[in-house]
């Protein structure tokens, strides 16, 4: 086992206790960095699942938690205070048990979530339109005052992936907790340690009644299953693969349980003939930040045909000068894949891409420098055709494909000729780059570097990207009920 700096949380959040799995079994935390056991985590069964889940869907019931709006913020700023306190451990564990470059820990893996991931939604529990007056209509000879009511949704089920699980994680249940709602949080069993340590802070440091958060690892998928199956579950929010989303819509049509799902991405970087090529295509190296494991990571690449050659030389020295390796690191913007699973998929993709024509450029398999860890090189195609494999699916590691188009029109239809829609990137003059822009259908995209994220933007995708928004409004308001009441006025 590995020396830690951080003390790492093994047990499961059921109805206010942190406990053991039932049958006392464990599983093993692997860093990906090394391939060394980090420890161990509880290992659920269904069973376990089973209790969680009654606990939320009691806590809902007999609690005053779904109305309590000034004591539902006050919980989520004890949270938050906790989190601050405990800042560097998650730190050090998230580059642990994740493989995440402490680089990108600074980023959206832990501060940028961690700044206002849960104050946004509790400083919106005050503000927000809990009851809209809709004022006096005569219907059948009386006169009603009319009202439209916002009330939580009730137990919903969040299922986090493990690229980024802190940042999920509390994009999550800070909109379902502000909301009203009741949840049980089951973790990746790639990266469980984020979430058993936010039970225990829920647990210790929060006044969060017993019930109203809960947390559930397991090495079995299937038992997150159960939250997509039990009745007893009102919403599924889910993180992840477009083919598990789609499952959970498929098992979850039984009990007509909503859902969000925000899925998989193929996006594109769209670099117009009038753009700073030296400034603008270098950054397309962005691809390899923690190995490329982002779902709103721009993979594809569309040059101008009329510059391409340019392009790809400057691509080309842009991916040759990522820094990656050891994530503990602080030069490093890239470190190893999650698993041995997940790098032996992306290596499986780029011989795709070999077999089907595409020009493999630079890097493509495991670097020889770093025997230990399940690395992958930064990987550069060129001549892409966008009917090609490596085009069309979502690899989730540092490969970057590059293809040129002809005209803006051209460039549009590549772009949208794919089955997701969740992110991307226009550079070029502003006036034409806001035009392009406008005609991507994708879920969010940044205009000459511009950043969109933020916990009061609503995140997610069109077709394939998923249902629903994380963050923001249009987010808070995923996870309410409306009702309409009607009373005689006067």
């Amino acid at each position: 086992m590995t020396d830690l700096k951080f003390t790492p949380e093994k047990r499961l959040l059921i109805d206010g206790q942190l406990v053991a799995a039932e049958s006392g079994k464990e599983f093993d935390n692997i860093n990906p960095a090394n391939e060394e056991v980090l420890g161990g985590v509880a290992d659920a069964s269904a069973a376990d699942m089973q209790r969680a889940i009654r606990a939320a869907r009691r806590a809902f019931d007999e609690t005053d938690w779904s109305t309590n709006h000034a004591f539902r913020a006050k919980c989520l700023l004890q949270l938050q205070d906790a989190l601050v306190a405990e800042t560097e451990e998650i730190r050090e564990e998230l580059i642990a048990e994740v493989g995440s470059p402490r680089m990108v820990t600074h980023l959206a893996q832990l501060d940028g979530p961690l700044a206002d991931g849960l104050r946004w939604p509790a400083e919106q529990i005050a503000s927000f339109p809990w009851i809209k007056d809709m004022g006096v209509a005569e219907m059948f000879g009386m006169k009603s005052h009319r009202e439209i009511r916002k009330e939580a949704m009730g137990v919903v089920g969040a299922i986090v992936p493990w690229n980024y699980p802190f940042e999920v994680t509390i994009n999550k249940i800070a909109q379902i907790l502000a909301t009203g709602n009741t949840t049980v949080l089951k973790p990746a069993p790639d990266t469980p340690w984020n979430a058993t340590r936010l039970g225990r802070l829920v647990a210790e440091k929060t006044d969060i009644p017993a019930g109203v958060f809960n947390v559930v690892t397991s090495s079995d998928h299937l038992v997150g299953e159960e939250l997509t199956l039990s009745p007893l579950v009102d919403l599924i929010s889910f993180t992840g693969s477009t083919v598990t989303g789609k499952r959970i819509m498929e098992k979850g049509a039984a009990t007509l349980k909503r859902v969000f799902l925000e899925l998989g991405g193929k996006s594109a970087m769209i670099v117009l003939d009038d753009a700073d090529l030296q400034a603008v295509v270098p950054m397309g190296a962005a691809v390899c930040m923690h190995a490329g494991q982002g779902c709103a990571m721009q993979t594809r690449m569309l040059l101008p045909r009329s510059r391409y050659e340019e392009g790809v030389e400057l691509i080309k020295m842009g991916m040759s000068f990522v820094p990656y390796g050891d994530p503990q690191d602080p030069a490093n913007m890239m470190g190893p894949l999650v698993s041995q699973k997940q790098r032996d998929r992306v290596l499986g993709y780029i011989q795709k891409g070999v077999d089907e024509g595409a020009t493999l450029v630079m890097g493509g398999g495991k670097p020889a420098h770093l025997p230990k860890g399940w690395f992958v090189e930064p990987t550069l195609f060129i001549d892409v055709d966008n009917s090609m494999t490596i085009a069309r699916e979502e690899i989730f590691g540092p490969v970057l494909t590059v293809m040129p188009y002809d005209d803006d029109d051209h460039a549009i239809r590549i772009a949208n000729d794919s089955n997701y829609g969740l992110s991307g990137s226009v550079f070029g003059s502003h006036e034409r780059a806001m035009n392009v822009a406008a005609r991507i259908r994708t879920g969010s995209i940044g205009v000459n570097g511009g950043v969109w994220y933020g916990a009061d933007m609503p995140y997610g995708g069109y077709k394939d990207s998923g249902i629903g928004r994380q963050n923001g409004i249009e987010g808070f308001e995923q996870y309410l009920e409306t009702k309409i009441l009607a009373y005689p006025a006067g």
